[in-house]
């Protein structure tokens, strides 16, 4: 049973203290996705095992994955200080447990560990912001979520390249120790004073068994084919028949279940449907490029580990810009949707060029093409968050973000293993290879596949309803209760 008490909207130094305290945890989420990129080569050089490099960063992305709709249901039945707090926990345990890895098994394991924390920072960062702050009012706080992941691009790949190289891999996870710790304890005390639209809701257990079931089974098919096994063989088509069982039994459960998951209502909406669509297109390529990327400054450019992480920037970003520019933008125009649709548009001709003309491009003309291209996808992110989110009612927040962050994770981690797959597949499970043995017309396709991802999320967004943003913030103020 809830209780509810009705209060006006929160101050804005209220307000700015929550979103701090949340962004530091939001950092934690954001650096590693940076951080790890460039120092990917140097770990499997170190550990002696290049084959299975992909796994380091799909499994983090897997396990994320799995459990992100789980961060959104639990968060609307327990409470999003809690829940956020559990997160933190998890993930700098697992961060602990990647720093003492003596193998890859082992090393792949421990990022598995960390994708259970790590899978629900981000997302319910986005929840509580939505909690507090009506949609055409967002654009104020952009700032400061803009700045972390500006500092995370900035940091992550300058730090990963420079550990790897300099140092040791491993303190780009004892890194996360204090960072953990600061993020623990600023969001316990800036949570407390979190207002929250408290209705009763149940887990779904059986829902949540089967879509981390078939997620799993999905990605081992996506990572073995081709180089552990041919396409063809039993073990492949085994692993993709299973994975369709387990989503059909998803489907089945969210048909039957009194409060599936995922709700129906949610999934029929056009609206969540269709931006939910660009964002798994848009963010799911977006991170298959940042981790792949290094590899061809190593391999085509001929780069250091720590100078890679450098020509990484420009990228990295470029998105960031282009999130600011679309956050600040959405409240003050009416057809918001204009602004993703053609960054988008923008990104999909760069994508286009870099896949025919790289190889004439100098390093700089490389960069600056990049950072065009990381503008316009950075347009679609916050445009998507805040359309969904205002598409749904206040109690459905936690759940509607967990559901739309899930499927941009399945994007990532689907589009890792087909980039991996298209890069890496040229190695035998004996032999392995190496960065330099990658042979230049991969990375063809490579860009080739960037520019369909990007291509395929311009199609989504052109879709999605457009719907005239909540100027009010008293719906997200009301209900208030302290955890």
């Amino acid at each position: 049973m809830s209780t509810e008490q009705t209060k006006g909207p929160m101050a804005h130094s209220d307000i700015r203290v929550i979103v701090i305290g949340v962004g530091v945890a939001m950092f934690l989420g954001a650096l590693d996705q940076t951080i790890i990129a460039t120092a990917l080569p140097t770990i499997a050089r170190e550990i002696g095992d290049f084959r299975n490099i992909s796994w380091v960063a799909s499994i983090y992305l897997l396990t994320a994955t799995a459990v992100t709709p789980l961060y959104g249901k639990f968060s609307d039945i327990h409470g999003r200080r809690v829940t956020l707090l559990m997160g933190i926990i998890v993930f700098v345990v697992g961060s602990i447990a990647c720093a003492l890895a003596p193998s890859m098994l082992v090393l792949i394991a421990a990022r598995a560990i960390q994708g259970l924390g790590g899978g629900g920072l981000i997302s319910l960062a986005q929840t509580i912001v939505a909690d507090i702050v009506a949609p055409k009012e967002r654009g104020r706080y952009q700032i400061y979520f803009a700045s972390v992941f500006l500092l995370a691009s900035l940091l992550g790949p300058t730090l990963g390249g420079f550990f790897a190289e300099h140092l040791h891999w491993t303190l780009i996870f004892w890194i996360n120790v204090p960072l953990g710790l600061a993020a623990f304890f600023m969001s316990n005390n800036a949570l407390k004073r979190l207002p929250r639209h408290e209705r009763p809701h149940k887990l779904d257990v059986l829902g949540a068994v089967l879509i981390v079931v078939a997620t799993i089974t999905l990605m081992l098919a996506l990572h073995l084919g081709g180089v552990d096994y041919p396409w063809g063989s039993t073990q492949i088509l085994g692993l993709f028949g299973l994975s369709l069982i387990f989503w059909v039994g998803f489907v089945a459960r969210i048909l039957s279940a009194e409060e599936p998951l995922i709700p129906l209502e949610i999934l029929r909406n056009p609206v969540v449907s269709m931006g939910t669509g660009a964002a798994f297109f848009a963010m799911g390529t977006y991170i298959a490029i940042s981790i792949y990327m290094p590899l061809y400054f190593q391999s085509v450019r001929g780069l250091s580990a720590s100078a890679s992480g450098l020509s990484l920037i420009p990228f990295m970003v470029g998105t960031v810009m282009g999130a600011t520019i679309s956050g600040q933008l959405m409240g003050r125009m009416t057809h918001y949707k204009r602004i993703p649709v053609v960054g988008l548009f923008v990104s999909t001709l760069g994508a286009l060029l870099l896949t025919f003309a790289s190889g004439k491009m100098n390093l700089v003309a490389f960069e600056l093409v990049t950072g065009i291209i990381s503008i316009g996808l950075g347009t679609v992110l916050p445009t998507s968050t805040v359309a969904i989110q205002n598409a749904v009612e206040m109690h459905q927040l936690g759940t509607v973000t967990g559901t739309m962050n899930f499927f941009r994770q399945l994007g990532s981690s689907i589009l890792v293993a087909v980039f991996g797959m298209i890069l890496l597949s040229g190695g035998s499970a004996e032999a392995g290879i190496s960065p330099a043995d990658i042979p230049a017309d991969a990375f063809f396709y490579m860009f080739l596949t960037m520019s369909a991802g990007f291509a395929i999320a311009f199609l989504f967004i052109l879709g999605m309803k457009e719907q005239p943003l909540r100027s009010s913030a008293r719906h997200a103020a009301e209900a208030v209760i302290v955890d």
